[in-house]
């Protein structure tokens, strides 16, 4: 007997440990997951019992407003040193305002994108979504925020919205090719659950047929997951048939040819180059000449003595030393001043004080120290500086105040001051439109510029170059003129976006503040030939159905 037991023992293999579980999945378990998303979105750690969310559609729409408003203001990032400029007539004080709402955006953005994450996180547990006041109140202010923006550039800028279509005839190709995989990402959790609802339906159809007592009731469920399945497969199907069918890329003026691209657009410095030395200054001009700027843009005042000279506000707050000189002063406007006063004014030193671009390159301090030193030039300066390099100028005549001694006689005083500059004059862009025809008989050799008139008045007074807000390509690319041979100029053109729409559009030349970036450009950003976007196009479109078949039939 002792025998058959140890034979036994013998024979019994033995029994191998349980390995116990990494510590990872014993910490990280399935139930510490669901209390980590109720405690980010709730504060309270405790899993509450199922329910279906009902606040899911809010959280999207959340998430969608702050995209669009970061879209929108990113987009117009061409106009943030104007907003800036603004912001600074109604404070005083200079300061990157347009780069604090885009930090904002992004934050916004990021943090209602995370909402959404967890949101949907619990949604697809199955678990109530509901948010503690802290996230309300902060998502209240987001709705509030975005709301209120969207007013402001309703109110006061709407032509600011031709810039988001602008970006979207850029952007629209890519746009499209990357909607395609977008789209089939999405339908794996959109099949997912209309399937989901599919299979309530049957089971809330057998419980019917075995009870009639709530046979009403839930006829009435019946009939809400029907209309949630169309509300959500519906505009999804419709959608997705579109991104499809529909080319929307074609409509771009950047979907073309090579061979069909015009010249690069020339360069207009804005002031100069405002970005390498102070706005309207000789260092300005001439940072903007090495550059290689095709003319140089600028603004000009009368003194109250009779001496044109260059300055782009209607006070000297901003870009001279007034507010140390003479205070009280600072928001006289520009022409009341004497020439022997301005001249002794300091016209560089705000400029290292509070530069006027946030991506300003870093001067070298032999710049630097020339800056500072800066004073405010006169038309004859400029012209001197034209004349010697061969440059195009164009510049914005203000008009004397009224009472001014050279109210009336301006335009002649100007005409006068170019003509004994030497200038060669088709090198002179004429841009005011007052006693046109003076100018013309006095000084026939001038270009005549208009801004946006009809092309057949164009034609009436014989001019040939027109100045417009870069917002205009808008309407048909300027279509109209450029048939006519009308050269066009746009102003302000600073994103690489915006110039090789521009270049896409056959525009002659443009008016920017960034010369020393866009001069780089080889070739337009975002130029794809017709047959490249077709071929994508289709790619696309068959690698999404096979898959979305695949998804469909895995679901089923």
């Amino acid at each position: 007997m002792h025998k058959d037991n140890r034979t036994r023992v013998r024979n019994q293999k033995p029994r191998r440990k349980k390995k116990p579980l990494p510590w990872i999945i014993q910490i990280f378990n399935h139930q510490c997951y669901l209390t980590f998303i109720t405690g980010c979105l709730t504060y309270q750690y405790k899993i509450q019992k199922e329910k279906r969310s009902k606040h899911a559609l809010c959280c999207c729409s959340w998430f969608g407003l702050s995209v669009v408003m970061l879209y929108v203001w990113g987009e117009t990032a061409n106009e943030h040193f104007g907003f800036d400029w603004i912001t600074f007539l109604g404070t005083g004080y200079w300061f990157y305002w347009s780069v604090v709402l885009l930090c904002l955006f992004i934050l916004m953005t990021v943090y209602t994108s995370l909402l959404l994450l967890l949101g949907l996180l619990l949604l697809w547990e199955g678990y109530e979504f509901y948010l503690h006041w802290c996230h309300k109140v902060l998502v209240l202010l987001v709705v509030v925020g975005c709301l209120f923006l969207l007013w402001v550039l309703c109110t006061y800028w709407k032509d600011k919205w031709l810039t988001i279509g602008l970006s979207m005839q850029v952007f629209g190709p890519f746009t499209h090719l990357c909607s395609i995989p977008m789209m089939t990402i999405l339908s794996w959790p959109v099949v997912a659950y209309l399937i989901h609802l599919e299979g309530e339906v049957k089971t809330r159809r057998y419980q019917m047929a075995h009870n009639e007592a709530k046979a009403n009731e839930r006829c009435n469920v019946l009939v809400k997951l029907r209309a949630i399945q169309l509300a959500v497969g519906l505009p999804y199907f419709i959608i997705l048939v579109c991104v499809y069918m529909v080319p929307f890329g074609k409509l771009s003026p950047c979907i073309k040819e090579k061979n069909k691209l015009g010249p690069k657009p020339n360069f207009f410095g804005h002031r100069g180059a405002p970005m390498l030395g102070p706005e309207n200054t000789m260092m300005s001009f001439e940072k903007a000449v090495e550059e290689g700027a095709f003319g140089l843009e600028t603004d000009v005042f009368f003194s109250y003595d009779g001496v044109p000279f260059l300055m782009h506000d209607s006070n000297l707050r901003r870009t001279t030393n007034i507010r140390e000189v003479m205070p009280t002063a600072s928001l006289k406007y520009v022409s009341n001043f004497t020439w022997d006063f301005l001249s002794t004014l300091n016209a560089g030193k705000w400029f290292i004080a509070s530069p006027p671009f946030y991506n300003m390159k870093k001067l070298s301090k032999a710049d630097e120290q020339k800056a500072r030193n800066q004073k405010i030039p006169k038309l004859r300066d400029y012209l001197e500086l034209a004349r010697k390099e061969k440059k195009y100028v164009i510049f914005d005549l203000h008009s004397p105040p009224p009472g001014h001694p050279y109210r009336d006689s301006f335009i002649q005083e100007t005409v006068t001051e170019i003509l004994n500059s030497k200038i060669e004059h088709h090198l002179v862009y004429w841009l005011s439109g007052s006693q046109r025809s003076y100018v013309k008989t006095r000084a026939p050799g001038f270009q005549q510029v208009a801004r946006l008139i009809p092309v057949k008045t164009l034609i009436e007074e014989n001019i040939t170059v027109i100045n417009v807000d870069y917002k205009r390509l808008f309407y048909k690319g300027l279509k109209d003129y450029k048939e006519a041979n009308i050269t066009i100029n746009l102003y302000i053109v600073n994103s690489p976006w915006l110039y090789s729409l521009a270049w896409c559009c056959s525009i002659n030349s443009v008016t920017t503040d960034n010369i020393q970036n866009l001069r780089k450009m080889n070739r337009p950003y975002f130029l794809m030939t017709p047959a490249f976007y077709i071929f994508w196009w289709l790619f696309l479109d068959f690698i999404s159905v096979l898959l979305v078949a695949i998804i469909v039939y895995y679901h089923l």
